[in-house]
């Protein structure tokens, strides 16, 4: 009896240690509208949307980056305040429309 809870002990001693233990924490690290990928810039909507948040935010426009990812007109309406941006041309070219003729 006293063997099992011994091994009952141990087991859930090391149970607890793994659980503490240093867990790896995913995090999605963007520059400038791109997600680093082991040292590598790839352009993904996340970081672009970030981006176009950031900017938002230094021109006076309080809006959040969940806002701008989660709501496309949200996105659409920012865009068309920013104008032109050459920050954030690719990631708002859906919201400028299309010009024809011009």
């Amino acid at each position: 009896m006293k063997a099992q809870i011994t091994l009952a002990t141990a087991l859930a001693t090391l149970s607890l240690a793994a659980l503490t233990a240093g867990s790896a924490e995913a995090k999605i690290v963007c520059r400038n509208g791109y997600q680093m990928v082991n040292g590598s810039p790839l352009a993904t909507p996340y970081c672009q949307d970030n981006l176009v948040g950031a900017v938002a935010r230094e021109r006076g426009i309080k809006v959040s980056d969940a806002e701008i990812r989660d709501n496309p007109n949200t996105k659409r309406y920012v865009c068309q305040l920013i104008g032109r941006d050459n920050r954030t041309y690719m990631a708002c070219i859906n919201a400028y429309g299309a010009r024809r003729g011009f």
